[in-house]
């Protein structure tokens, strides 16, 4: 098999907690990046794909999929075995090397590239799904992301977003909770055109829930419009 690696600078990776456009912005990605890469050296990670993607996705007919923010790719090698073409986006290149020897291990293909999510620049209309999982960021950022993914969906295509509620503050994902969703704060956050056939608050079965709770997310699917001559 083969993987592709292209490299665009700086992070904005897995549950993201570095936001802004100060001039101190750079430096800020740059300690963000190694953050993430400490990381994913010193922690396990999941590699089973979240079951919702498998829920809704496993109806789709494999074609070209975008994963922003893919970590060291749960979710883009179980897309890649079930026949889709994956380009798998993240900050950081620890993440990306986990994610390029799980491929191989797994015997699919991945396109690779490291790039900041709020740079990253995906060509337009290529893509039938995208797939934004536990990517957590404050608004504008958070607009400007969905903004991107959507432009990147082909007529038709389909956006999957899952990340922490802000009930789970203070015991899973980042502890701010303006970087959390709720479903209402999610469903405002994504771009006008896009067509929300799911957005709703799910309870994810977890090992390690603290004190025995839950892990508790927001869930979105959402479709881009299909063109005049698309297919109804």
């Amino acid at each position: 098999m083969s993987i592709h690696e292209h490299s665009h600078a700086k992070s904005h990776s897995g549950e993201h907690q570095a936001d802004g456009d100060s001039p101190q912005a750079g430096q800020a990605a740059l300690t963000h990046h190694s953050h993430w890469d400490e990381r994913y050296t010193n922690h396990s990670w999941p590699s089973e794909p979240d079951p919702w993607l498998v829920e809704l996705a496993s109806g789709l007919v494999p074609g070209k999929a975008l994963d922003l923010g893919a970590g060291p790719g749960r979710n883009a090698i179980w897309l890649a075995q079930q026949g889709w073409e994956v380009t798998a986006v993240d900050g950081s290149q620890v993440a990306l090397d986990q994610a390029a020897a799980r491929a191989r291990a797994a015997g699919v293909e991945l396109e690779l590239v490291r790039a900041d999510l709020l740079e990253f620049q995906p060509i337009s209309a290529t893509y039938e799904l995208v797939v934004v999982a536990n990517i957590h960021m404050r608004s504008p950022n958070r607009e400007k992301l969905f903004a991107t993914a959507a432009r990147a969906l082909k007529p038709g295509g389909h956006l999957f977003v899952v990340g922490h509620h802000l009930e789970d503050f203070g015991r899973h994902g980042p502890p701010d909770p303006d970087m959390l969703y709720t479903p209402q704060r999610l469903a405002a956050a994504l771009p006008k055109e896009l067509v929300q056939e799911r957005v709703e608050r799910v309870e994810r079965s977890i090992g390690d829930g603290v004190g025995g709770h839950p892990d508790v997310a927001v869930l979105a699917w959402a479709s881009a419009p299909r063109s005049q001559e698309g297919t109804p």
